[in-house]
C-alpha cells in the first residue's frame, strides 16, 4: 500500500492492515473547496496534520461540510515538495494511545497545498482568488510563536518590499487581507492555533503592524487599516491548542512497514523539519477557540473542538499552565534529569515522582486552581498522568521540557504560592512539593547529577547568572548555604516573588541543604517529602 489516491482503491489491503480509509467523496471534496474554500491554513507541518486536518475530516465524514483545507507553507517549501506533492497530499495520522494501541487513519481532508511566497507566480495567485472570494471564512495558523514577530530587524527589510514583494508569513497573511479588502471589504476570521499565550493578540498586532507601516509608505489606503481594524470584517480570535505531535518515530515507521503501508520515507527538510507521509501523534488533544466569526465557521464544536467566549479560553490557558499540566512538567523534568531519567514514561514508573507531581496538581494546584467552566481541572489533570505523561509511544524527555526552566518557575508556581499567602482560607505552610520544585531547581543547576555525576544541563538564558551565585558549591557541603541562595531566591523575575521574604524560604532553605548532604541525597529528600 502506497499513500496516494489510486491505491486507496485496494480497501482490502487497508481493513486488513486495521487502517481506516476517508469516508467521503475527496473529488466532490476537492471541486467543492476549488469552487468556495472555507478555510485556509498556513503551516503545514505536524501539528496541522495531526488535529486541524483531522477534525475537518470529521465534519467531512459526517456530511457536516463539502469542503476541506486548502494549506500554504511559507517558511519551509521542501514540506510540499516531499511530502505534500509525492502523497496527493494525503496524511497517514497514527495515534499513539497509552494502553500501547496504535489507531492508523488516512486523512484526506487537505484539497490543495501551496507554497507560499509572492515570487511563485502561479500559487500566489491561486491563494490571492481564495482570499477575494467570499465563501472564505477562516484563515488559520501553526507558524509557532516567531512567525509573527514584527521586530524592526525582522521584519523591516520585508515591509519595505511592500503586499507583492513580501518574503515573511506576517506580510505576505497581510497582503492577502488586502486582497480581500478590495474585493468588497469581505469578512473572515484570522485565527492563530500556536501554543503561546494570547495567540491571537500576537497575530493581529502583527499584522496591524505591517499594515500600518505599509500605509505610511503609500502601498495601502487608510481604509485597509479601518477594515483590519473593525471586529464586525476581521476578527482575530483567541486559542488554546494542546496536543503532542512530535517527529516521526522509527518505531511507528517499522509498525506500519509490517502492515505492509510502503509510504514511510523519514525527511528531514534543510531547515531541519522533521517531517514523513504519516503523523504520530498522543491520543489526548484540546483546542478552544474564541467564538467570533464574522463570516461564519465550520462545525467546529462537533469534532470535539471547544468554542467559547475570550474570557474561557483565559482561563483554560491559565489552568493548564499555572496548574494542571505545565508545572508537573516542570516539576518531573528537573528532578528526573538529576535522577538519570532520560524519557518522560520511564519517570511515571517512579513512585516518588508521581506522587510529587500528583501531590502538585491535586493537592497543592487544585485549591487555587482556575475552572474555566467547559473543562474539569481534575479530569485535565487525570488525562495527564493517566494518559499523556505515562505514554511510553511519546519519546519526550526531561532534558528538552527543562530548556527555559527559569523562565517557567513564576507563573508555574510563583503564582500559586501567592494565591495561598493572600487567601485567609489557605495555609501556605501546608505546601511542601512546590517548595520542593523551587528548591530542586537551585540544586539542579549545579550540573551535578545525584550520583555526583557531572551532566549536561538543557538552555536557559539565566543559567549562567544563576549560577554565579552557587559558585564554590559541591555536594557534600554541609552549609549553612544562606549566604548564596539569598540573592538568588530574592529574584523575583525566576521565582514570581522575593522567595527570601516568603513563608516558605525556611522548607526551600531545608530542602536545598538536605539535597546537597551528597549521592542519593536527591532522591532520599523526594522519597522523605512525598511520604511525609
Amino acid at each position: 500500500m502506497r499513500l496516494c489516491l489510486e491505491d486507496l482503491k485496494k480497501k482490502e489491503l487497508w481493513e486488513k492492515a486495521g487502517i481506516r480509509l476517508p469516508q467521503f467523496d475527496i473529488e466532490a471534496m476537492k471541486k467543492a473547496t476549488e469552487k468556495g474554500c472555507r478555510w485556509v491554513h498556513f503551516g503545514a507541518g505536524n501539528i496541522f496534520r495531526g488535529f486541524p486536518a483531522a477534525r475537518m475530516q470529521d465534519l467531512l465524514e459526517s456530511g457536516l461540510a463539502d469542503t476541506g483545507i486548502v494549506v500554504g507553507e511559507g517558511f519551509d517549501h521542501q514540506i510540499i515538495d516531499d511530502i505534500y506533492v509525492p502523497y496527493d497530499n494525503l496524511c497517514l495520522m497514527a495515534t499513539l494511545k497509552s494502553d500501547e494501541t496504535v489507531d492508523l487513519r488516512v486523512v484526506a481532508s487537505i484539497a490543495k497545498a501551496y507554497k507560499t511566497s509572492t515570487q511563485l507566480k502561479d500559487e500566489w495567485n491561486a491563494l490571492k482568488d481564495i482570499f477575494r472570494n467570499p465563501a472564505l471564512q477562516m484563515v488559520s495558523f501553526t507558524i509557532t510563536e516567531k512567525g509573527y514577530a514584527t521586530e524592526p530587524g525582522y521584519v523591516q527589510a520585508d515591509i519595505v518590499r511592500g503586499p507583492e514583494n513580501c518574503t515573511t508569513i506576517i506580510c505576505m497573511v497581510t497582503a492577502l487581507a488586502f486582497e480581500r479588502y478590495k474585493a468588497g471589504k469581505l469578512p473572515f476570521a484570522f485565527v492563530s492555533m500556536d501554543n503561546c499565550s494570547h495567540n491571537g493578540e500576537k497575530l493581529q498586532k502583527g499584522v496591524m503592524q505591517v499594515a500600518s507601516a505599509w500605509l505610511e509608505k503609500g502601498f495601502v489606503d487608510e481604509g485597509f487599516v479601518k477594515y483590519l481594524s473593525d471586529p464586525s470584517k476581521v476578527a482575530f480570535p483567541w486559542s488554546m491548542i494542546d496536543k503532542i505531535t512530535p517527529r516521526p518515530h522509527d518505531d511507528v515507521k517499522k509498525l506500519l512497514a509490517q502492515k505492509g503501508f510502503e509510504s514511510t520515507d523519514l525527511v528531514i527538510t534543510d531547515k531541519k523539519t522533521f517531517i514523513a507521509p504519516f503523523v504520530n501523534a498522543e491520543e489526548c488533544e484540546y483546542l478552544v477557540i474564541e467564538d467570533t466569526f464574522p463570516n461564519g465557521r465550520p462545525a467546529l464544536e462537533k469534532t470535539g473542538i471547544y468554542m467559547t467566549d475570550r474570557e474561557t479560553v483565559n482561563k483554560v490557558e491559565r489552568m493548564k499552565v499555572c496548574t494542571c499540566l505545565n508545572p508537573l512538567h516542570t516539576a518531573m523534568s528537573v528532578m528526573g534529569c538529576m535522577l538519570g531519567y532520560t524519557k518522560i514514561s520511564d519517570e511515571m514508573k517512579d513512585e516518588d515522582i508521581v506522587r510529587y507531581i500528583k501531590t502538585i496538581g491535586y493537592v497543592e494546584g487544585m485549591p487555587v486552581v482556575t475552572d474555566p467552566g467547559i473543562l474539569s481541572p481534575k479530569k485535565f489533570i487525570d488525562d495527564v498522568t493517566e494518559k499523556r505523561l505515562v505514554n511510553p509511544f511519546m519519546p519526550d524527555t526531561p532534558q528538552r521540557i527543562a530548556t527555559d526552566t527559569s523562565q517557567k518557575l513564576a507563573i508555574r508556581f510563583g503564582e500559586t504560592v501567592k494565591m495561598y499567602m493572600e487567601d485567609p482560607k489557605l495555609d501556605v505552610n501546608n505546601l511542601k512539593c512546590i517548595p520542593l520544585v523551587f528548591a530542586s531547581w537551585m540544586r539542579y543547576i549545579l550540573g551535578v547529577d545525584d550520583n555526583g555525576n557531572v551532566f549536561e544541563l538543557s538552555p536557559d538564558p539565566l543559567l549562567e547568572s544563576s549560577q554565579a551565585y552557587l559558585k564554590g558549591l559541591k555536594l557534600g557541603d554541609k552549609g549553612p548555604f544562606d549566604a548564596a541562595l539569598k540573592p538568588l531566591m530574592e529574584n523575583t523575575i525566576i521565582f514570581g516573588l522575593n522567595l527570601w521574604e516568603s513563608p516558605i524560604k525556611d522548607k526551600v532553605v531545608s530542602y536545598f541543604t538536605d539535597m546537597m548532604a551528597g549521592p542519593g541525597a536527591v532522591r532520599a529528600t523526594l522519597h522523605k517529602c512525598v511520604n511525609s
